[in-house]
C-alpha cells in the first residue's frame, strides 16, 4: 500500500562475520578444555596417582594415555626410576673418634609404594625416611669398629649399614639398592698417627721378611753341608769295603788325557794326567851291561 509505513527489522551484515569467528574461538576453548580436563599422560618411568575433591585412589596409573574426570581428578606423577641421592653423614668409632663422610645413596620407589608414599611422603621419601634411616644405620656400626678399622675397611662398614637400613626401612616399601662412602675425614691429629701407624707395620713386617730369608738360607746351608758330609761318608764306606771302587771314581772323572805314572824309591807309583799334545817322547833310561860282561 502506497502511503503506509512499514517498518522492517535493520540487520548489520559487517558484524555477522565477526560473531562468528568469536563464536569458533568460544568453541574450540572449550573442547581443549575439556580434552585437557578429560584426559592424562604418564610419562615413562612414573606411576600416576590420582586424587578426586581431596581422595587418593588406591590404584595407580600405569604409563601412558587415559581418561579422568573433569575439572574434579588430578593425577600426580612419582617416579619409579633408580635415583642418587647425597647426604653427609657425621658419627663416633668405638675409640671415641669423630668421623665425617659423605654418602651417596642408591634407591627406588617399587610401583606398590607409589600410592602409600605419596600419602605418607608427598611423594618423596628420601629426606623423610631414607636419609635419616641410612646415617642412622652408619652410626651404628661405626661405634663398632674404631676409626682406623672404619677407613681400612670401608666396605665392610658399607655393606653392614646397607643391611641394616634394608631391614629398618623395609625392602617391601623401598629398595635401597646400594650406598657408597667417599670423602672419610678424621681429626688432622688421628690421620698423622694413622699414617705412622701404617709406616711402622710395614717396616716390621718388611725386617720380618729379611729375619725369615735369613733363617730360610741358614736352613739351607745346614741341610746342604749335612747332605755332603754324608756322600762323604757314603763315599768312604764304600771304598773301604770295596777298594775297586776308587778305579770307578777314576774312570768317571778321567778328562780324556794319557795317565803317566811315576815310580818313587818307596816303591810306591803315582797316576797323574798328562795333555797328550804336550806330550814329549820319554828317554830312554841308560843301559848297564851284565856283571859277567863287566868281569
Amino acid at each position: 500500500m502506497k502511503g503506509s509505513s512499514y517498518n522492517r527489522p535493520v540487520i548489520d551484515l559487517d558484524g555477522l562475520p565477526l560473531a562468528r569467528i568469536i563464536g569458533v574461538g568460544i568453541l574450540i576453548f572449550v573442547v581443549i578444555v575439556l580434552a585437557t580436563s578429560t584426559t592424562y599422560i604418564v610419562q615413562p618411568g612414573h606411576r600416576g596417582v590420582a586424587v578426586t575433591l581431596g581422595k587418593v585412589s588406591p590404584a595407580f596409573k600405569p604409563e601412558g594415555f587415559g581418561f579422568k574426570q573433569p575439572f574434579i581428578t588430578q593425577i600426580h606423577a612419582t617416579p619409579v626410576r633408580q635415583r642418587t641421592r647425597r647426604t653427609p653423614a657425621e658419627c663416633y668409632s668405638s675409640d671415641l673418634q669423630q668421623v665425617r663422610m659423605d654418602v651417596q645413596v642408591l634407591y627406588r620407589v617399587p610401583e606398590q609404594s607409589v600410592v602409600k608414599i605419596f600419602q605418607e611422603y608427598a611423594g618423596e621419601p628420601f629426606d623423610n625416611l631414607i636419609a635419616p634411616r641410612v646415617q642412622e644405620a652408619i652410626k651404628e656400626v661405626a661405634a663398632t669398629q674404631s676409626a682406623e678399622q672404619i677407613v681400612k675397611n670401608r666396605e665392610t662398614v658399607k655393606q653392614r649399614s646397607l643391611a641394616l637400613a634394608q631391614r629398618k626401612i623395609g625392602t617391601n616399601f623401598l629398595d635401597v639398592v646400594d650406598i657408597v662412602l667417599y670423602n672419610i675425614a678424621l681429626s688432622p691429629e688421628l690421620e698423622q698417627a694413622i699414617e705412622l701407624k701404617m709406616v711402622q707395620e710395614q717396616d716390621a713386617s718388611k725386617a720380618k721378611f729379611t729375619q725369615l730369608k735369613a733363617q730360610i738360607e741358614a736352613e739351607t746351608a745346614i741341610i746342604r753341608a749335612k747332605g755332603e758330609a754324608e756322600a762323604i761318608e757314603v763315599r768312604g764306606q764304600a771304598l773301604r769295603a770295596n777298594p775297586d771302587f776308587i778305579k770307578l771314581e777314576i774312570v768317571q772323572t778321567w778328562n780324556g788325557k794319557s795317565p803317566l805314572v811315576v815310580g818313587s824309591e818307596s816303591g810306591a807309583n803315582m797316576l797323574m794326567s798328562v795333555d797328550p799334545a804336550s806330550a814329549r817322547p820319554a828317554t830312554p833310561a841308560p843301559t848297564r851291561a851284565p856283571a859277567s860282561r863287566r868281569n
